[in-house]
């Protein structure tokens, strides 16, 4: 009997669990097709070398060709933007004998061998695009349309690439090095591969480096990347519900400091003010100087207002309301005051003239008991995040 009772409880709470646990079935086919970050929303084909399921949006750093519509725009300029994996991509001379499209699957120069990349920017977008990431010049060129051998060899090495990363991650384990092999991207003719890792520390992986050889039958080609860049690589969501920056737009990662987030009056929560990759959020950087500016507005938050009730000192700015919140030093009530800036100046100005003040009170716009906002971070707590 209780036997079944256990059962029935069971049956029970499985049941109540299961229509919550709904099945995405768009996550799964997203997650199967390995060319996504490649920019394809579907694997190509075989017989196929104009990919017309192509998109740039699906790739890192994408970029939008906003003149592509304009009737100058002739696409007569002799280089083009070929996209790789992830935010790998190169400027390369276009064939003469060949007129290419956004979309078609090339065969290009490499260092050894051949790789395959998909066209994604052609006319004088990519002169644009050359001039904002500062390139004089272009060595590689496009060789032609791949054919149908070519792209059943892509195919085949690109299926491969997940699981090749996943060994070549427990082979370093194996070997106890501090290292973690974050993407790996092969060559479009199989002969050579990309291995993307990061380190806290300098890494001897040539002994790695024989064994991936090896065991893969193919040369191997070493990487070091941030945990910036590898967040990059990875992508997400950042806080504001938006695609994080370093893997739409940004292409060089500046230092963040933590005197930043304290010109800004931000609590120096780490939790709060660390990105996805465990370092200060790049977007800190931002509006830093539109505070600068602001702040010479304000008064010196280090001086000191006496009244009759006690000294008064400068807790926190908003700078938004233009206010300044205050509070007495023996006030055992931690009761803050939020006075305009201008106010502030006052005040300031009436200690100079030695006139009495008779309290902050009758100043203030806002009275406010002191909260319980998680503002008693150390710089220590930081130094993790800190750049």
């Amino acid at each position: 009997m209780e036997k079944t009772n256990f059962l029935e409880e069971n049956s029970e709470s499985e049941d109540y669990i299961e229509p919550s646990s709904s099945h995405s079935y768009e996550a799964d086919h997203i997650c199967s097709n390995a060319f996504l970050n490649r920019g394809l929303h579907n694997p190509p084909t075989e017989a196929n070398n104009i990919c017309s399921n192509f998109c740039s949006q699906c790739c890192k750093l994408s970029t939008y060709n906003w003149i592509e519509d304009l009737p100058d725009n002739n696409n007569i300029f002799p280089i083009a933007e070929v996209q790789f994996k992830n935010s790998h991509k190169e400027f390369m001379h276009l064939p003469q004998d060949e007129h290419l499209h956004i979309g078609d699957i090339v065969v290009t120069e490499s260092s050894t061998g051949y790789d395959i990349g998909i066209v994604s920017l052609i006319g004088d977008t990519v002169k644009l695009q050359m001039k904002n990431k500062n390139v004089k010049e272009v060595s590689k060129k496009i060789y032609r349309r791949a054919k149908t051998s070519d792209i059943e060899k892509w195919i085949s090495v690109v299926n491969k690439e997940e699981e090749t990363m996943m060994k070549s991650r427990y082979t370093a384990w194996d070997i106890n090095l501090d290292m973690k092999i974050n993407d790996v991207e092969f060559q479009g003719d199989g002969s050579k591969a990309i291995f993307y890792y990061s380190s806290n520390e300098r890494v001897d992986f040539r002994e790695l480096i024989k064994i991936l050889a090896d065991k893969f039958h193919i040369r191997i080609e070493m990487k070091q990347i941030g945990v910036r860049q590898e967040a990059a690589r990875l992508g997400g969501l950042g806080s504001c519900g938006r695609e994080i920056c370093c893997a739409s737009w940004l292409n060089n990662f500046q230092s963040v400091a933590t005197s930043t987030a304290r010109t800004q009056q931000l609590s120096l929560n780490p939790q709060k003010l660390a990105g996805q990759c465990g370092k200060l959020k790049c977007c800190i950087n931002f509006e830093n100087e539109a505070y600068q500016e602001e702040l010479k507005k304000f008064p010196n938050i280090h001086t000191v207002i006496h009244t009759e009730k006690g000294d008064a000192t400068c807790n926190k700015i908003d700078i938004f309301k233009n206010l300044m919140w205050y509070s007495y030093k023996n006030d055992t009530n931690h009761m803050f005051y939020a006075i305009p800036a201008d106010t502030v100046k006052q005040l300031i100005e009436m200690n100079n003239k030695k006139q009495k003040i008779s309290g902050l009170e009758e100043y203030a716009e806002i009275n406010q008991g002191k909260t319980t906002e998680d503002t008693n971070f150390n710089i220590d707590d930081l130094k993790d995040v800190n750049n």
